[in-house]
């Protein structure tokens, strides 16, 4: 395995990072909607809800992939950085909203640090 691949502190470990936790999470409602539902709470259009993991899964493939194959470009980092700062915002607003359940702010926190991740790597210039 290259010794980037899992280093937190490279680009190429937090996209490999990031985009294993989108892959999971985002087969997740694929996998077992009611187990998805039982956690996040009872959802009424389901294909939204499926539409929604399929996209957050397809931008872990593409990470997983730039990191497999150690091309983190600009374009890369920015896929990272703006979908985790989107997906955390949105768990923010509809959490103090009353819409999601308090769930949603641990994958706030988990798409925080992995801006903070890529911020870190990028800085350090690392894996590129």
């Amino acid at each position: 395995m290259r010794s980037h691949l899992w280093n937190p502190e490279s680009s190429q470990g937090v996209a490999a990072l990031q985009g294993s936790y989108y892959a999971v999470s985002g087969l997740w409602p694929i996998a077992s909607i009611g187990t998805f539902q039982l956690v996040t709470g009872r959802k009424h259009d389901l294909w939204l809800v499926k539409t929604v993991g399929l996209l957050i899964a397809t931008i872990g493939s593409v990470l997983m992939l730039s990191a497999r194959r150690e091309e983190t470009s600009t374009e890369i980092a920015t896929l990272g950085i703006a979908s985790a700062a989107a997906i955390a915002g949105i768990d923010l607003i509809y959490y103090a909203n009353g819409v999601l359940r308090w769930v949603y702010l641990v994958d706030a926190a988990m798409e925080t640090a992995i801006v903070g991740g890529w911020a870190r790597a990028l800085a350090r210039g690392r894996g590129r």
